[in-house]
């Protein structure tokens, strides 16, 4: 079955995020974990970067997607959901020009709110070392770029820094409030490492806008519940990785069944079957809506 991307002001991305209940949003990287997600009750996923690196190239996140990876993957899950989609846009993939297009394409393509980072390019994974930034007049700029190439003010504009761990947190708060002053419709102020840090952000922007947190097994922020970053005051909450590092555990366990056992028998608890992955996929249901179509004839 097809889905058309259709944006209700009740339900909407951004309605949600102005209400009291956090926004969880698990990381996803095709069609098939996005569907999955959403068969899970989500109604919200985060295209991430990361994550499309990790599968599609088996690298790491150092900034070897393009835009046009993003942007198909990005209209693969459209095509087979209604879910709300935030997606990681990297650094735009160059000047304020490229941010333009970048923002024009994702939004056509079913983009509920896009992500725009203040590193240079090509950009890193918000959790490896070695990061350098452009300046905060140019982040501005690319903002402003950003919100002048949506065609709706339905479609969000993230505004992350991650100066942290370049600058430290008072520059990261000034950059945070310049991108805010800018227009960006939330805050992402990567790598925060301690409450007082959190205390900080929440100081400056709760109530004000919308603020997004990243959890990241293994990486600088401490892992905290949905729950816990509600009542810290968090709107949106991502979990960017944690499906690929599941996912690598899982294959891994499988390919050495595999390879001691000569057979996939051992594992069928652990997995679906034939058919049983069909129904899932609506197979049957897909069949019988060609037969319609089909000339009667023959």
């Amino acid at each position: 079955m097809l889905h058309t991307h259709s944006i209700n002001a009740d339900t909407s991305l951004k309605t949600r995020l102005q209400g009291p209940d956090i926004v969880v949003a698990p990381g996803v990287y095709d069609a098939l974990s996005a569907s999955l997600a959403e068969q899970a009750g989500f109604n919200t996923v985060y295209l991430s970067g990361a994550s499309l690196a990790y599968t599609k190239l088996g690298r790491p996140d150092i900034g070897l997607m393009s835009l046009t990876e993003v942007n198909d993957t990005l209209a693969h899950i459209r095509e087979r959901s209604d879910i709300s989609i935030v997606v990681d846009c990297d650094t735009g993939f160059g000047n304020a020009l490229n941010v333009m297009r970048s923002v024009r394409l994702l939004e056509r393509s079913g983009a509920n709110a896009i992500q725009l980072e203040d590193q240079t390019y090509p950009k890193r994974c918000g959790h490896l070392r070695g990061k350098t930034l452009v300046s905060k007049g140019e982040m501005v700029g690319k903002i402003k770029a950003a919100l002048d190439a949506r065609l709706s003010d339905q479609t969000l504009i993230i505004g992350r820094t991650d100066a942290i761990a370049t600058e430290g947190i008072e520059k990261a708060l000034e950059r945070a409030q310049a991108y805010h002053e800018a227009g960006a419709d939330l805050i992402f102020v990567e790598g925060i490492r301690s409450s007082d840090q959190i205390d900080l952000v929440m100081g400056l922007f709760k109530g004000k806008t919308p603020v997004m947190a990243n959890m990241v097994e293994g990486g600088d922020t401490p892992l905290q519940d949905a729950s816990a970053l509600q009542n810290m005051g968090f709107s949106l909450v991502i979990f960017p990785g944690a499906l690929v590092r599941a996912f690598t555990h899982m294959a891994s366990n499988f390919f050495d069944t595999l390879k001691r056992d000569g057979t996939t028998n051992n594992f069928r608890d652990r997995m679906l079957d034939f058919q049983q992955l069909n129904d899932y996929l609506g197979t049957k249901d897909m069949l019988e809506l060609g037969q319609q179509y089909e000339d009667s004839s023959r």
